[in-house]
């Protein structure tokens, strides 16, 4: 009896978890596989079995640029992130000498994380507008003649706002994996004559490996879902598949904005599943 409930013991303190992760993730990602077979009219839902919303999704060249354009948008978020969030725990982790000064200054890049997410994002319109600041200041300074027109309500808005948004995802991992880095390694590197940068490229760059890849897989989730600030920072002028799906949702096609999200799983996922191939991640979690 006893060497039974001891076997028993890990299922049974599983059970709550998977009890919640069944309500909250499997259910919901199950309801809306089944509602992407259903169709539609302009009055609502047709319970069926149709693959129409499949074949319109993929067989559609707007569907593919789509993705595309998203895609895009996660790489450059994706590489611009991890350079700045691997220097700036770069900079806490191994420049910083106390415990507490290495605290303060992160909770400091956590401040601006205090508001709103739209907040933030809104905040680079009087910056970037065609009133803005910048060209304000430029055209003040006599640099140049006519405001420039891309810095707002482009892909390069975007860009920056998402930059903004998501760098902190990419911070806290990778100073979380380089707080674990033993400082013996690189003080015995130092001592083999190795220079700062052998050091960060040899030694930090690869220990640090597991973070990055933590921080990829939040700022390509987090990116491949965003749709606000696409439809704000663009002025309409860009799309991603996010956008897409909410614009399908406010027509009332729930069914093919349902397939939409289930391809975008499958892609995400993929995407996740290459990062964990490349880099295992279990000593962190």
């Amino acid at each position: 009896m006893n060497n039974l409930l001891s076997r028993a013991t890990p299922y049974l303190q599983a059970t709550p978890l998977l009890l919640i992760l069944g309500f909250f993730l499997a259910i919901p990602i199950l309801l809306l596989l089944v509602v992407s077979f259903w169709d539609y009219d302009f009055a609502g839902m047709i319970p069926g079995f149709v693959t129409f919303n499949y074949t319109e999704t993929l067989g559609s060249w707007i569907t593919w640029k789509t993705y595309g354009n998203t895609i895009k948008f996660a790489i450059i978020v994706w590489g611009i992130t991890t350079f700045v969030g691997f220097w700036v725990a770069y900079f806490l982790a191994f420049h910083i000498r106390t415990a507490t000064m290495q605290m303060v200054l992160f909770l400091v890049c956590t401040v601006p994380f205090l508001t709103s997410n739209i907040i933030r994002m809104i905040s680079w319109i009087p910056v970037l507008g065609r009133n803005g600041l910048i060209n304000s200041g430029l055209v003040g300074a006599g640099i140049i003649d006519q405001p420039i027109e891309w810095l707002l309500y482009s892909d390069f808005a975007v860009i920056l706002a998402m930059v903004h948004l998501y760098t902190l995802f990419t911070v806290t991992p990778i100073f979380n994996t380089m707080m674990r880095i033993d400082k013996s390694l690189v003080e015995a590197a130092r001592d083999g004559g190795a220079n700062a940068w052998q050091i960060i490229w040899n030694v930090i760059l690869p220990l640090a490996k597991p973070g990055i890849a933590i921080g990829t897989i939040f700022v390509v989730t987090l990116v491949m879902a965003d749709f606000s600030t696409v439809q704000v920072m663009s002025g309409g002028q860009s799309a991603s598949v996010a956008l897409m799906m909410r614009n399908q949702m406010s027509l009332l096609q729930y069914p093919a904005a349902a397939a939409n999200a289930i391809v975008l799983l499958v892609v995400v996922l993929f995407m996740v599943a290459g990062i964990l191939r490349i880099v295992d991640i279990r000593k962190e979690l």
